[in-house]
């Protein structure tokens, strides 16, 4: 039987792509295999080697179909990545395209309350498994979403109550960034984008402060996390 050995990356952005989750396949003898269909890519076959798919975060929105058409192309690849009980994870928006391939809604928070920087959440009773306490992630969003019935939900933040669920074993969805390292997220800090000023956006100091007390616990916990999901390691 073919190994399985590639992982399938979803992006809706350019390069590099210095992620973690590059960075964790190409560590553990997987290969990985990018997609950007906002570019016009059009999606992959799952081949008997995919060992699974990571749908990544981006400025699109999982709302809006008529202005980013090939998101809901991506949807419906999530829901035969889902048929095919293979392991996902969705960052930002691609948890976001998931809960919509589940039935969800996503949109924004009322008050347009943004999270920019690095934020504490916390794990649910049934996320102790996922988190194991309190964890400082890094976020850019103002979306949110809700929690479809089968979903489970697995951890909070102060100002967004829904930052990750499981469906099922396999499924997994994060509304953080922990693929986000620091040289990426300095990129976010001076893009035209950054939602500095925005409500619940942090100051430039205040996240480079948190930055330098907990990106590298974010970082370590996600790299066990992606060993768990794709590797089948147990949970440290």
């Amino acid at each position: 039987m073919t190994r399985k050995q590639i992982l399938i990356l979803i992006r809706h952005h350019e390069k590099p792509d210095d992620d973690r989750v590059q960075a964790f396949a190409e560590t553990h003898g997987l290969t990985p295999v990018s997609y950007r269909p906002f570019e016009g890519d059009a999606l992959p076959d799952l081949t008997p080697d995919v060992a699974g798919v990571v749908v990544f975060g981006g400025r699109q929105s999982a709302a809006d179909f008529e202005s980013y058409p090939y998101l809901a192309d991506e949807m419906a690849f999530i829901q035969k990545v889902m048929a095919a009980d293979l392991p996902l994870l969705g960052i930002c928006l691609g948890a976001q395209l998931i809960i919509r391939a589940l039935g969800g809604q996503v949109g924004p928070l009322h008050g347009n309350l943004h999270e920019f920087g690095y934020y504490p959440v916390t794990p649910t009773p049934e996320g102790q498994g996922f988190l194991p306490d309190t964890l400082y992630v890094t976020e850019a969003h103002y979306h949110t979403f809700t929690l479809p019935e089968g979903v489970t939900h697995l951890a909070r933040s102060e100002n967004y109550a829904n930052q990750a669920f499981r469906y099922g074993p396999k499924v997994y969805g994060v509304q953080f960034h922990p693929e986000c390292t620091a040289d990426i997220f300095r990129r976010w800090q001076a893009s035209e984008h950054a939602a500095y000023g925005q409500p619940g956006a942090q100051t430039r100091e205040e996240q480079d402060r948190l930055m330098a007390e907990h990106d590298a616990a974010q970082g370590a916990w996600f790299n066990g996390f992606l060993e768990e999901l794709f590797l089948g390691k147990p949970a440290r």
